[in-house]
This record gives structure tokens, C-alpha cells and sequence, in this order.
């Protein structure tokens, strides 16, 4: 009976010793980011044994209100390795004054204000431009958040870290695809139809992840060899 016991805490300590080792990814973003809409619960499938993912990702969140409700917080005591943020999507015009953003000033100053805060902590940062809406004009992607994944690129290359365009990677998908094809990455809108060209479904997040994952694995090796 002793040795089973012994056993027992023996295994119990050697499984919390491994998840204190794992390399902790942390996400902080929109919905386009979360689990069940957008591309986080399928990059966390993409990273291997030797790390583990946390998203602190929702809804609604701008990079204004996601520190005014306290998720920023959150991520910052996680204590993680690498910390992905991305927004835009609820900065934007017509969000209301909770949660707009001016490219210009206010969201420059809320994506510096988190690299700051991260590296504060020994976390690497790393910027991820905004997924891009797949609204069509003319049969061309409309991209009307240019301006917040350019001020996100030049934040970026003036504080000297990482950035994962993912704007631009998915803005030539779908205009390569075209608006047919980029349906089927559309989960039911409110209307049970196809129509929301904003968030992911399981095929959509799982192509998304994966251009994420070749991308870090050009600007941040060092996360990248955590990948499968």
C-alpha cells in the first residue's frame, strides 16, 4: 500500500514538473483570435509537447477595452514565454468610444504600452496584424483595416520585434481564392447562412493557424522549433 501511494505522488509530482517546463504561449486579441471563433484553438493544436497555449482572447475586445477590462492583466500574470497580440478588428469606427481607436495615436500607443509591459516581465512579444475581413469589392478583398495592421507593422519594426503580417498573408488568400472559395471559411451567421465574413469556422481557423505558424517560424525561430 505505501509503495502504491509513493507511486502516486511520484507521478503526481513528475506531471506537475512537466507542465511548469512547458514553454507558456499566450494570446491576446478579438474574437478573430478566440477558440471558438477565430484561429486560437487551432494554432495551439499546431505546437508540439514542449509547450502549451493560453488564450485570453474575446469577443468584442479592442486594444482599449482589453486592457480596461482586465484581461491584459490577466495575460501579464500568466507569466508567459511569448505573448501574439493582435487587434483592429473593434478599434475601428462605430465600436463606440470604449473601444476605438485612432491608428495614428491611440492604437500605436496601446500596442507599444503592451510590448513595454511584456518585456517588463521577460516575455517576448510578438505583433500579429489584423485578419483580415473577407468583404469583397470588385471581387477584391475591401481591407479596410489596413491602417491598424500598418501602424501594428510599424510599431513593430520601431520597438524591434517580431511581426506576423498576417493582414497581408490573408488578404492575397482570399483575393487568390476569390469570394466563392472564401465562403467556406465563413461559420453560420445569425441567420444560419453563410455570412459572416469576419470570423473563422473549423476549416477557416485551421488554414489561418497554420500561415501563423509559417510565419513565426520566419521572424521568431525560437518559437518556432515549439511547432510540430
Amino acid at each position: 500500500m505505501f509503495r502504491h501511494c509513493l507511486l502516486a505522488v511520484l507521478f503526481s509530482l513528475t506531471i506537475a514538473h512537466a507542465a511548469e517546463t512547458k514553454t507558456r504561449v499566450v494570446l491576446a486579441g478579438d474574437s478573430t483570435v478566440t477558440d471558438k471563433a477565430g484561429w486560437g484553438a487551432a494554432f495551439a493544436q499546431l505546437l508540439g509537447p514542449d509547450a502549451e497555449c493560453i488564450n485570453f482572447a474575446g469577443g468584442g475586445q479592442s486594444s482599449k477595452s482589453f486592457r480596461d477590462t482586465g484581461n491584459w492583466k490577466k495575460v501579464i500574470d500568466s507569466k508567459p514565454a511569448f505573448v501574439l497580440i493582435q487587434f483592429g478588428h473593434n478599434d475601428m469606427p462605430g465600436k463606440g468610444p470604449k473601444r476605438e481607436t485612432d491608428p495614428e495615436t491611440t492604437y500605436r500607443q496601446n500596442l507599444i504600452r503592451f510590448i513595454e509591459e511584456a518585456r517588463a516581465i521577460g516575455a517576448r512579444p510578438i505583433l500579429v496584424t489584423s485578419l483580415a475581413r473577407r468583404t469583397f469589392d470588385n471581387g477584391k478583398i475591401r481591407g479596410e483595416l489596413k491602417p491598424w495592421a500598418d501602424a501594428a507593422r510599424q510599431v513593430a519594426t520601431e520597438q524591434q520585434i517580431p511581426c506576423v503580417d498576417l493582414f497581408t498573408r490573408s488578404v492575397d488568400l482570399h483575393n487568390q481564392l476569390g469570394p466563392t472559395e472564401s465562403d467556406t471559411f465563413n461559420p453560420p451567421g445569425k441567420d444560419g447562412k453563410l455570412t459572416d465574413h469576419t470570423h473563422l469556422n473549423a476549416h477557416g481557423a485551421e488554414v489561418i493557424a497554420k500561415i501563423i505558424a509559417d510565419e513565426l517560424r520566419k521572424v521568431m525561430p525560437e518559437l518556432g522549433k515549439l511547432l510540430k
